[in-house]
């Protein structure tokens, strides 16, 4: 394809992007095989957790009557689906950052 065809506005943002960040001094790593399979198991972990939280959610849902109570568990679920995710994102930041 040569330079003179049109631009998508998908490519023409994404170049401006990698000028700014050549102009900022942002140094692009590739990463390894290792690193993404790491990055898989991670999400893949992640996901099960995930599942298996949803599984034990649904069953506290259906035991909770009061009011009060399902609130509590709600709140307990988001929490945790909260911790599972800033856990992903922390392995995943620390396996990209590994060279």
């Amino acid at each position: 394809m040569s330079d003179d065809a049109p631009k998508s506005a998908l490519e023409i943002a994404m170049a401006r992007l990698k000028k700014q960040d050549a102009d900022a001094g942002v140094v692009e790593h590739k990463l390894t095989d290792a690193q993404k399979a790491a990055i898989a198991e991670a999400r893949s972990l992640h996901e099960a957790r995930v599942a298996e939280l949803q599984i034990l959610h649904r069953g506290r849902q259906l035991s909770a009557v009061d009011p009060q109570e399902i609130e509590k568990v709600e709140q307990e679920y988001r929490r945790d689906l909260e911790r599972l995710a800033s856990d992903r994102d922390s392995k995943i930041k620390k396996i990209r950052q590994e060279t």
